[in-house]
């Protein structure tokens, strides 16, 4: 059983890219990737803490959720779970999430001796889901909200952000040139076993809105330095991340987007080639949801942001 997080930067990059890519490739086939069955079941958690995992860490552990069969949202690690009174059961195999520690190193410097100064580490702690303990026992669920009012937030938050989009013809796309959205009708949009047509229609629009918050205006997101001639393919990897983490926060079932299983090879290409690449694209689709989010909060509270 693997409790200690001890390793090398170069092998948090290996292990958690390496199951995230296990996910993708379990569900090339019917394009079933892990921030799709993420989305729908929230956000994973810490059962001892009760703080919800981010950025990597959220697409880390719904694809170590999806590849294992796991189908509850809490983790933990091994000294967490023995304080909670639960044993980890013999033979599980842990699942890697990272966070950053600031240290202090010593530093040449002209006017003293030494000087200390503090850097960020990236460090690896490994953790396990409640479906590999016994002894425990998960939260029953708060007591469900309106549904119609939910869906009302969700309204509220797409138009508090003011972006332009305009509806009509059969296909979503966002034109950086003219900084407009364009979508369908909500009423061209069909629910499937997971979603209703409203919360397709939601999913889509999120994801468009969050290539709306790379435009040189707001985000100023360019990836062409970084991913070269994959940078559009990463721009959608993006947009798939955040419109998960979007809709986890808002409670919504996520609508996997179909025409988007065409770059599904070049997501795997970086990804193997470039260890790091999820955590930039997980890093990026954050960083634009929590733009959107305080765009809405400004808004909804009459103050401007400026650009």
């Amino acid at each position: 059983m693997e409790t200690d997080g001890s390793f090398k930067r170069s092998d948090i990059y290996a292990r958690v890219t390496d199951e995230i890519v296990r996910a993708i490739e379990a569900g090339v086939k019917d394009y079933k990737m892990p921030w799709h069955q993420g989305a729908g079941a929230g956000l994973p958690r810490n059962a001892s803490t009760g703080n919800f995992y981010r950025g990597v860490n959220t697409v880390a552990l719904w694809a170590s959720g999806q590849v294992r069969g796991y189908g509850l949202p809490y983790w933990a690690t091994f000294l967490q779970w023995e304080k909670l009174g639960a044993n980890i059961r013999r033979g599980e195999k842990a699942s890697v999430v990272v966070f950053y520690k600031r240290e202090e190193s010593s530093t040449d410097d002209e006017d003293r001796e030494s000087a200390r100064a503090t850097r960020s580490i990236l460090k690896g702690s490994f953790v396990f889901n409640a479906e590999q303990v016994d002894g425990w026992s998960y939260p029953e669920p708060a007591i469900h909200e309106d549904r119609t009012e939910k869906l009302q937030g969700v309204d509220s938050f797409i138009e508090s952000l003011g972006a332009d989009i305009h509806y009509g013809g059969e296909a979503a796309w966002y034109n950086k040139t003219l900084d407009r959205i364009r979508m369908p009708e909500r009423r061209q949009f069909v629910g499937t076993d997971t979603s209703t047509a409203t919360e397709a229609f939601y999913s889509v629009i999120l994801h468009e809105l969050v290539h709306w918050s790379g435009h040189p205006m707001r985000l100023n997101r360019d990836l062409s330095g970084r991913f070269g001639t994959s940078a559009y393919a990463m721009e959608e990897l993006i947009a798939e991340l955040g419109a998960a983490f979007l809709c986890a926060d808002l409670a919504i079932s996520l609508n996997p987007r179909r025409d988007h299983a065409a770059y599904v090879h070049s997501w795997l290409q970086v990804l193997r080639q470039q260890k790091s690449a999820i955590f930039t694209a997980a890093s990026s689709s954050t960083a634009a949801c929590r733009f959107l989010e305080e765009v809405a909060m400004a808004k909804t509270n009459g103050v401007e942001l400026s650009s």
